[in-house]
């Protein structure tokens, strides 16, 4: 029986939930991230049925200087094709329909529930587009952490900038220029982009006793199947090694000059949708770096309304769920 509690939602669960008016209680949400990255992202229907296939011109036909008389040869570019895999992340919520109605306003003690599984998986894919490997485990998606970890190795080593941190809390800040083109989200062929969630209605379920036994309950059906497409690896720039101990000491790396190398590593800033991607720490101390210090690169702009922080006109995002132990990338 102790499996219930964390599989569907018990009575003590239901008594935390509800106000001495009986009302569905509003819920203080200390569990959830900002997470901009999912904000940000540029969605394409994939070409495959799980995923997408792109094709990368790698070799540019080379001409010959003609003499008189003589002939020149033929030449022909060199292209080579690349898939990527989509992922399918799926959760279903159960909520004993007696439980439910106890208030008189099931459906508002369900949404209460709906927000914590759309924010669980926020949480999940916001982490899988960082740091997560097919290599590690072939039913998810791959990363950029994992697509860009080779100071030496990887044929995108030149975007990525080491930053000298060695300890055992470094971290890292992204350069990601969005667009069709560049660098998207994908979903497969024929379906729909984004999270669907799908009311079952009433349901007869079994609970985990043994035997089992039935009873009534609403279900709920969470679905979605992202994946990510790095068509052109120029336009990703990573600055890792970020000591986090080092920006706290007294000789911290210049966080405005990295910012200055990653921005111009990027062949056209133009041709898509760029963002900055760091956690709180990192934009803390950038902040702090350019405290009382003219800066006309780092400044805050008025979008929509709203003050964002910019670097080179460029949004300075926040991405909870990039660690502060990253490995060393050597």
């Amino acid at each position: 029986m102790a499996a219930i509690g964390t599989l569907a939602l018990t009575l003590s669960d239901w008594a935390k939930r509800v106000d001495p008016d009986g009302k569905t209680s509003k819920i203080v949400e200390i569990l959830n991230q900002t997470n901009h990255i999912l904000d940000d992202m540029l969605w394409v229907e994939g070409n495959l049925p799980t995923g997408h296939r792109t094709t990368i011109r790698v070799g540019l036909p080379e001409a010959a200087w003609r003499k008189l008389n003589y002939g020149v040869p033929r030449g022909k570019s060199e292209t080579t094709q690349v898939n990527e895999a989509c992922g399918m992340l799926e959760v279903y919520s159960e909520v004993d329909k007696a439980l439910a109605d106890l208030n008189g306003n099931s459906a508002e003690f369900r949404l209460s529930e709906d927000k914590a599984f759309i924010e669980g998986m926020n949480q999940q894919l916001a982490t899988a587009l960082i740091y997560e490997s097919e290599k590690v485990n072939p039913e998810r998606i791959t990363g950029l952490a994992v697509r860009y970890s080779s100071l030496t190795a990887a044929d995108n080593a030149d975007n990525i900038i080491d930053a000298g941190g060695t300890g055992s809390d470094n971290t890292s800040i992204w350069l990601v220029v969005w667009g069709d083109q560049t660098c998207h989200g994908i979903f497969p062929r024929g379906s729909k982009a984004g999270l669907m969630q799908k009311d079952l209605g009433e349901q007869t379920v079994f609970d985990t006793a043994t035997p089992q036994g039935m009873y009534q309950a609403y279900r709920t059906h969470y679905k979605w199947d992202p994946g990510l497409s790095v068509r052109d690896w120029r336009y990703v720039v990573r600055i890792c090694n970020i000591d986090l101990s080092e920006l706290a000491g007294g000789s911290p790396p210049s966080l405005v000059q990295l910012l200055i190398r990653a921005v111009n590593k990027i062949p056209n800033i133009d041709v898509g949708r760029p963002a900055i991607y760091c956690n709180r720490a990192v934009r803390t101390w950038l902040e702090i770096q350019v405290q009382g210090q003219p800066n006309l690169a780092l400044r805050w702009e008025d979008w929509a309304g709203k003050p964002v922080l910019t670097f080179r006109g460029i949004p300075i995002r926040t991405v909870d769920v990039i660690r502060n132990n990253e490995a060393r990338v050597e």
